[in-house]
């Protein structure tokens, strides 16, 4: 873990260095902070001369290229917060606890170059004086290309008012480069809509969306901190066009390589309605260095969203009533969620596993701890010729009417549980480290109070209709119907620490399935000793 919170790092440098730069700088930052890293560019400035320096960098292409290496950095180091300062005037959302700077940008005794750091940090701001200075060193080895300075002196065109739109789930640099670029147009105000409700359900895993306010208030954080002399409207979008078709003071909408055919149905709405149309300003998609084979190439929510599956969510569940081994894991998940593959990849690697399905059938068998109250409750009219309980005459006693299920699962699922700590006894008789309890109904029955974490398989609901189909013979009317008699993934998720999804390829969710293994091992520790 790097050894401070949160840091400034200043660069001194020429903007056309940047680029071959940013990758060093970047890297040698992130080791000493955890986020978020903040970099104010002050090119030509004497950091060990006097206290006033050289200006802001122009807002034009040099800018922007410099910031789309910084945030291309970022995107290599994951999870490192990396904010770009395009105007000081407030204290930072959070206070940095350390300053750095290049050490190539500030040759000569060490104490004038720190001094330095701590006026500027405290002028510009707000941070306390003392802040420890440091300098970086920078692997030489940056990015390849040229220098290009014959667009030093181009400037972007301004605007009062700009617009953008996104759904801005987890800010990551391709998100911070085109709200960057927003932040140098406008003059006046930015207005950001942030995707929610029914734009969100064809995202890839929308599950695992984070909440529009959680989105919202990251952006107001970043956006605030990036240059808090504009005025920031963020509102959610319910549609693809929001207040961007009907604003009359809006003059620009920034965009993005495969947005551009929204902006231009945007300024067809705006003609309709009498307004002016907007201009278009185009920034190109970031490619994404680390991305592998069912990911996008572009740096995207989606591959940052499917690079959660198999990780911990939250932290697993603490009580003391519950032993330390075996460690059970509930396995849950709706119809067609592949969740019995799942389960069975995890007993390949060393888990034993306990079928709740096949045990509740075992309940209900003659002599199983469920029969004889369940024949008591509904009568004889369920049994068959031999006694065993027909389980289509039970179902249709109990199915759409909610008092009568309620009555039926009080009294199967505290038998079904019983069961499950009996396998759960033998499990520890044979040494078994981890316990997975495949469970559909974990958390309707409340079962979460017997495991340690909740792993759940999801599927988008399109994709659990087709499998459902071909797998029972249902209609699709009837499969869509027995999903939504279900607990929704969404639900199922809030509830989760781990979340896999066997959307893709079985190899990608054999590669889930093992990272999540493997992160369980290292939470578990090594083996106690005899």
């Amino acid at each position: 873990m790097p050894p401070f919170a949160s840091g400034l790092l200043v660069l001194t440098a020429p903007l056309p260095a940047l680029p071959r730069r940013a990758a060093g700088l970047v890297a040698a930052a992130a080791g000493l902070v955890a986020g978020p890293l903040y970099v104010h560019l002050q090119p030509g400035l004497r950091l060990a001369g006097p206290a006033a320096g050289a200006g802001a960098p122009p807002a034009g292409p040099a800018l922007l290229r410099a910031l789309a290496a910084l945030y291309t950095a970022a995107a290599a180091r994951r999870g490192l917060d990396l904010r770009v300062l395009l105007g000081p005037g407030r204290r930072l959302a959070r206070q940095p606890r350390v300053l750095l700077a290049a050490a190539a940008e500030a040759p000569g005794p060490l104490e004038p170059v720190q001094l330095g750091l701590q006026r500027l940090a405290a002028a510009l701001y707000g941070c306390p004086p003392s802040l420890p200075a440091l300098l970086l060193g920078e692997d030489s080895a940056g990015d390849p290309e040229g220098d290009p300075e014959q667009d030093l002196d181009a400037v972007l065109p301004e605007f009062l008012d700009v617009a953008v739109g996104g759904t801005f789930d987890r800010l990551h640099g391709a998100h911070r480069l085109l709200l960057s670029a927003c932040c140098l147009l406008a003059r006046r105000r930015l207005l950001a809509g942030v995707a929610d409700g029914e734009l969100l359900r064809h995202k890839v895993l929308p599950e695992l969306i984070e909440p529009y306010e959680v989105r919202a208030a990251k952006l107001r954080e970043f956006l605030e901190d990036v240059k808090p002399s504009l005025c920031y409207d963020i509102v959610p979008l319910a549609d693809p066009f929001g207040p961007s078709v009907t604003d009359p003071d809006l003059q620009c909408l920034v965009v993005s390589e495969e947005t551009r055919r929204g902006g231009e149905a945007v300024n067809r709405k705006r003609h309709e309605k009498g307004l002016p149309e907007l201009a278009l300003y185009e920034i190109k998609l970031m490619k994404d260095p680390d991305h592998t084979q069912n990911e996008e190439e572009k740096i995207s929510s989606s591959s940052l969203r499917q690079r959660l599956l198999g990780t911990l969510l939250q932290p697993p569940r603490r009580d003391p009533a519950l032993p330390l081994r075996p460690y059970i894991i509930g396995l849950t998940g709706g119809t067609g969620s592949g969740k019995t593959s799942i389960a069975k990849l995890l007993g390949s690697l060393g888990a034993f596993v306990i079928d709740a399905d096949k045990l509740g059938h075992a309940a209900y068998v003659p002599g199983g701890p469920a029969y004889e109250p369940v024949v008591t409750a509904f009568g004889a009219e369920i049994l068959n010729e031999d006694g065993t309980i027909n389980r289509k005459v039970l179902g249709a006693k109990v199915f759409g009417k909610q008092e009568q299920l309620k009555r039926l699962t009080d009294i199967v699922w505290p038998k079904i549980a019983q069961m499950v700590k009996e396998r759960v006894r033998e499990a520890d008789a044979q040494g078994k480290a981890v316990c997975v309890l495949d469970a559909a109904v974990l958390l309707e029955a409340g079962w979460q109070d017997m495991v340690h974490e909740v792993w759940t398989a999801i599927i988008p609901e399109e994709e659990a209709v087709r499998r459902i189909v071909a797998r029972d013979g249902l209609t699709e009317e009837a499969a869509r119907r027995r999903l939504q008699s279900q607990m929704s993934n969404r639900q199922r998720v809030e509830q989760s620490q781990v979340v896999l999804c066997s959307l893709w390829e079985p190899d990608i969710t054999r590669q889930q399935v093992q990272k999540a293994w493997d992160l369980l091992q290292q939470r578990l520790g090594p083996e106690p000793g005899p």
